[in-house]
């Protein structure tokens, strides 16, 4: 070894030595735990496990107590009928009668009858008669006969004469509707109305009247009212329009 190392020698008095390990007596097998895993160690023990599972299960048996409770009481109240009942109110007390006042005894004198004075009346004399005169009664009056008024009687005047003209020579502006009544069409009636038309100064009818009958009052009734809607050409002499008559012939004929 060289001086150099021999000078990093350390002195032996402060060399340290590693103690030599000591064997041990190994332990008896009796006195050595069994091993255990780390789920064995977390599972709970059998007594704890049976008490939760009980107390569960009187957890779930009390809900469904509470549940079945109100199904029952429902059940109850829909079957259970509702009795109703009415109290009538009490009467009133009746109010007693009134004690009954003792009234004092009043006596009434008796009334004292006054005689009235007795009085003389003097007759009064009677009055004498008086006689009044009379005035004389007037002359009598004598009548006197006057002529009767006589009595003037005015007879009207005479109605101009109509000037007549024969139906032939009629003409119209307008003639005369021709309506047969339903019922006269379905009675078969017809006939021959004549009647008087009176026509003024401007061709209108004034005036119309029944003449000759046809036998049926509804087709006579008609002509009358046929006639009204006839307008004639005006009549005129010595160049000024005058009023005229005619006999007018209406005839109703039914086809058989």
């Amino acid at each position: 070894m060289s001086s150099s190392a021999a000078s990093f020698v350390k002195p032996a008095s402060l060399a340290f030595v590693a103690p030599s390990p000591v064997a041990l007596p190994p332990r008896p097998a009796a006195l050595v735990p069994p091993r255990t895993s780390y789920a064995e160690l977390a599972r709970p023990p059998r007594s704890r496990r049976v008490l939760l599972v009980g107390i569960a299960a009187a957890h779930l048996l009390a809900f469904w107590g509470l549940s079945r409770m109100q199904d029952v009481k429902r059940a109850i109240s829909r079957v259970t009928p509702i009795v109703v009942r009415v109290i009538a109110p009490a009467e009133p007390p009746k109010p007693l009668p009134p004690t009954p006042v003792a009234m004092p005894d009043l006596k009434v004198p008796a009334p004292t009858l006054i005689e009235p004075p007795l009085i003389a009346i003097a007759a009064a004399p009677a009055p004498a008669p008086v006689v009044a005169a009379l005035p004389p009664p007037p002359p009598a009056a004598v009548p006197v006969q006057t002529a009767p008024t006589p009595v003037v009687q005015v007879a009207p005047p005479p109605a101009p004469a109509l000037k007549r003209i024969p139906a032939s020579a009629v003409r119209y502006l307008r003639e005369p509707r021709m309506t047969v009544p339903l019922m006269s069409k379905r009675l078969r009636e017809s006939g021959v109305v004549q009647l008087r038309v009176v026509v003024d100064m401007n061709g209108l009818p004034r005036e119309i009247t029944l003449v000759k009958s046809s036998g049926f009052t509804r087709l006579d009734e008609q002509a009358l009212l046929d006639m009204r809607s006839a307008r004639f050409v005006p009549q005129t002499e010595n160049g000024q329009p005058v009023e005229w008559e005619v006999i007018a012939p209406m005839s109703y004929e039914v086809d058989r």
